[in-house]
């Protein structure tokens, strides 16, 4: 090769390497347009607000992240209104941002997921958690938070540990509350509880304690003592104020609030006094967030910035990973060379010339793949790990569970979805094997409502169920068993007893109603008793019902709890022993009856075998001892004496008298 050919050779590698730099150069722009949509009078939008702020300058000042590009930040206040938050996304996507950090409520995400579907930006919200907001109906939302889904589980482990199986529900009547309680139902019915009553509260703050009470007073009608609220902050106090005033709040029942308490104890702490006697004892959950020395240097820099008010909480370190999420992303988006570009929608062109101006908004061209990276992010944030499983869910959700106590709270517990409930951190347990079996499910003691550490029952017989009608023999005789008290409806005896006492360990209530049946004359019939049952005039029979097989052919028997039948008395002495021990059980009567019996025999045989018979023949001394002799030979009439004397020392002396105890004796009866 020759000198010109090699440089004209070099000149073009120049070349050719030099528009690949500037290319390259070209797709990483000086300036990033990024969205920001939350409430901003909320507790949430507040520390949403500083969060944010403090980490784009933290991006923007690091130069190992995003080689020169800064990110910009545009936020809005759409105050939880769906309506404000559509016109607010259509108005970003006339300012060809590539992804917006929101919505904050669960109402508006739904409506702006389905903008950002069509036209292809990312929403990371870090504080909507309603856990029907799927990646399949809308696969440009990523939620940077927990989901409601695993504080349901949370709760329904929480319930389902004390041994509770009914609670009632009250919640916020919008998308983000009725979703929630739907999703604490299923997870109830997967352990065999329920949610045997629900209430919605209107959203808006305008709700009267009027409205309140009524719904309240309705409850305390129930059997259940459970409560879980999924509300809002400024309706969750009102509740608890009401509830307070109809001594609600008091031995007995249990409060299970969402992560909504622990949003506010941890924002706006110490709250006031009177605020605080209201919600004694109430159980709540907090997004968990693992202690690091981040974390720990990054609450003591906000109290510098912000003199510890507001107080940081969960979902403001969230909103802070969450711009760190979305430059590591973009910064992967560049590295493979995706470009900031964006073109029109043609369907939206047709419509060029409204007054909407609708044709302003366009598609981001490379929005698929800032999404994949995205959803590919592996990095450990002030939340702890920020890493997405195949349903687009953070991994590791955990919970602390916090119980008010005094003028602060006390943390009893952790709930993760690796290990349900322990009083170890769930990144202890992360490098255990998993073991959820129900004896490693634990939680510290509480101090329940009321100020005590017994574990409420969790219900009460309810002044408005149904009464079972239980079916009670009214007796003459033998009214140790079942009788009525004179003058009165009510019933006593050994089988009521025993009615009541399997009534009071039921995990439930079981309210009833004894009524009497029979005369008080003469003793009813059993089997009459047993037909009112099938007949429907009773719900169930109490009494000394005898279990026969024509009555188990129509009706169900309680196991047997009493003996029916002949038996035998028996009366117990202290005898004496000795050789001579099985002569005692014969009187001196009997044995000279038995020895003259004992005469005769062997005469009669004597004289029937003298005549024929050698060995009864020859001196009278040598005959008398051969008739003993073959009598007990051949007869061994002796054998048989000895051993009832034997049997008869044996059983002490027991004097046996036939007893006849009422036949109709055997347990509670049910209808098939």
């Amino acid at each position: 090769m020759n000198v010109a050919g090699f440089i004209f050779l070099l000149s073009l590698h120049l070349g050719v390497f030099q528009i690949g730099y500037g290319r390259n150069a070209s797709t990483r722009p000086a300036v990033v347009n990024i969205g920001a949509m939350f409430n901003f009078d909320s507790i949430i939008g507040r520390v949403a607000k500083i969060a944010i702020d403090e980490a784009l300058k933290d991006v923007n000042s690091n130069s190992s992240i995003l080689k020169g590009t800064k990110l910009s930040v545009t936020l809005q206040d759409t105050n939880c209104n769906g309506f404000l938050g559509m016109v607010e996304a259509l108005r970003y996507m006339a300012t060809d941002v590539v992804a917006i950090i929101g919505p904050q409520c669960s109402v508006v995400a739904p409506i702006i997921s389905h903008v950002a579907s069509e036209l292809r930006f990312p929403l990371l919200s870090f504080a909507a958690t309603d856990p029907t907001l799927s990646s399949l109906q809308f696969p440009f939302f990523v939620r940077t938070a927990q989901s409601d889904l695993y504080q349901m589980t949370a709760v329904a482990d929480i319930i389902d540990h004390y041994g509770w199986k009914e609670v009632i529900a009250i919640f916020i009547d919008d998308d983000w509350g009725r979703n929630g309680v739907s999703a604490l139902n299923d997870k109830l019915a997967e352990r065999r509880c329920k949610i045997s009553y629900k209430v919605g509260i209107q959203p808006d703050s305008s709700v009267t304690q009027g409205a309140i009470m009524d719904i309240l007073v309705k409850v305390a009608l129930m059997q259940s003592r459970i409560v879980v609220l999924h509300l809002n902050q400024i309706v969750g106090f009102k509740v608890f104020s009401v509830a307070n005033h109809l001594g609600m709040m008091g031995n007995g029942y249990v409060w299970i609030a969402t992560d909504w308490l622990s949003l506010v104890l941890d924002s706006e702490s110490p709250l006031p006094s009177e605020t605080m006697d209201k919600i004694q004892g109430v159980l709540t959950l907090r997004q968990h967030t693992p202690d690091s020395d981040r974390k720990r240097a990054f609450f003591a820099r906000w109290n510098r910035i912000t003199g510890g008010s507001p107080q940081l909480n969960a979902y403001g370190l969230y909103a802070y990973d969450t711009v760190w999420l979305l430059a590591n992303s973009l910064d992967a988006f560049f590295n493979q060379g995706g470009v900031l570009s964006f073109s029109n929608d043609s369907r939206i062109s047709s419509m060029a010339g409204s007054a909407l101006h609708l044709e302003a908004m366009s598609i981001f061209d490379d929005g698929v793949l800032l999404l994949k990276n995205i959803l590919l992010s592996d990095f450990v944030g002030l939340t702890g790990p920020l890493k997405f499983n195949s349903d687009r869910s953070l991994i590791l959700p955990a919970y602390d569970i916090i119980n008010v106590i005094g003028t602060g709270i006390r943390q009893i517990g952790y709930w993760s979805n690796y290990s349900g409930l322990s009083t170890v951190s769930p990144e202890t347990l992360y490098t255990r094997p998993q073991n959820r079996s129900s004896a490693n499910q634990k939680l510290y003691s509480v101090i329940w409502p009321g100020e005590t550490l017994s574990k409420p029952r969790g219900w009460v017989f309810p002044n408005n169920g149904k009464l079972l009608r239980i079916g009670v023999p009214n007796r003459v005789s033998y009214k140790e068993f079942v009788s009525q008290i004179r003058g009165t409806d009510m019933f006593k005896g050994f089988c009521i007893d025993v009615f009541t006492a399997a009534v009071n360990l039921l995990p439930y209530a079981v309210p009833y109603k004894f009524i009497s049946f029979g005369d008080g004359r003469k003793n009813p019939s059993y089997t009459e008793l047993v037909n009112k049952i099938t007949a429907g005039e009773f719900d169930a029979v109490v009494g000394d019902i005898a279990i026969v097989t024509n009555r188990t052919r129509i009706v169900d028997f309680t196991q047997p709890y009493v003996s029916s039948g002949l038996v035998i008395v028996a009366r117990l002495e202290k005898e004496r022993s000795g050789a001579w021990a099985f002569l005692q059980p014969f009187s001196r009567r009997m044995w000279i009856v038995t020895g003259s019996f004992f005469l005769i025999v062997g005469i009669v045989v004597w004289i029937l075998e003298h005549r024929i018979n050698d060995e009864f023949r020859g001196p009278p001394k040598q005959q008398v001892i051969t008739i003993l002799w073959r009598e007990y030979y051949e007869h061994s009439w002796l054998s048989s004496v000895a051993s009832m004397a034997l049997c008869g020392f044996n059983n002490q002396l027991q004097l046996h008298c036939k007893s006849d105890v009422n036949p109709d004796s055997g347990a509670f009866i049910f209808s098939n």
